[in-house]
């Protein structure tokens, strides 16, 4: 027979949901995005220090445009 003491709310396996929500949260949390995380990174860095994030920026640009000139 039924325990009268156990419920839906106290027992999240009674009705499944609370399982599958718990479930689908840690699968988005085990998908890593680098890409994503780098960009924010980065975006972050260059709102706290923009005088060097310039001249990483210009540095870079340097370095590419060197290897890349035309003639």
């Amino acid at each position: 027979m039924m325990n009268m003491h156990t419920s839906s709310s106290r027992n999240p396996q009674a009705t499944g949901r609370p399982t599958e929500t718990a479930a689908a949260s840690a699968e988005q949390y085990d998908q890593l995005k680098p890409v994503d995380d780098l960009v924010e990174y980065v975006s972050t860095y260059a709102q706290q220090n923009p005088g060097t994030a310039a001249l990483w920026c210009f540095g870079i640009g340097f370095i590419v445009g060197w290897k890349l000139k035309p003639w």
